[in-house]
């Protein structure tokens, strides 16, 4: 699955990927994987979990991974060029703890929503784009 060989290389101009790679045990592999069958200038907008409940009796054999921006953001770079990357967290304390006690974004108000702190990373959003001439052809 993370190698997706079936897939022809440089295809796709817009890659979405959201809340998926913590599900994934190989993400480098997964991550290779997008770059290549990007097409240069290609574009992947990822999101991924930061501080999160883990439904055991749903997930148990299949949730890998927690992320923070620090984490994401090398995943990224070991496949990605670092000035293609933007890497941004929503969330703060409110939120947090929302989410946690399984609240909906409609119980809380919008400038409520809007407020980011960095220590509290609810979600974390990835813009990455492969360069359109690519001098990787074969990264990681």
């Amino acid at each position: 699955m993370s190698h997706a060989d079936h897939l022809p290389s440089d295809v796709f101009d817009c890659i979405v990927l959201t809340q998926t790679l913590q599900f994934i045990y190989d993400t480098r592999a997964a991550l290779r994987t997008l770059y290549r069958i990007l097409k240069p200038g290609g574009v992947v907008l990822a999101t991924v979990p930061g501080i999160t409940r883990i439904d055991h009796t749903e997930w148990t054999d299949s949730w890998f991974w927690s992320f923070t921006t620090a984490g994401t953001r090398r995943l990224f770079e070991e496949v990605f060029p670092p000035d293609q990357i933007l890497v941004q967290t929503y969330g703060n304390v409110l939120t947090a703890t929302a989410f946690l006690q399984g609240l909906a974004a409609d119980d809380l108000h919008v400038d409520e929503l809007d407020h980011r702190d960095r220590d509290y990373e609810v979600l974390i959003t990835v813009r990455a784009q492969k360069p359109r001439s690519s001098p990787r052809n074969s990264p990681g």
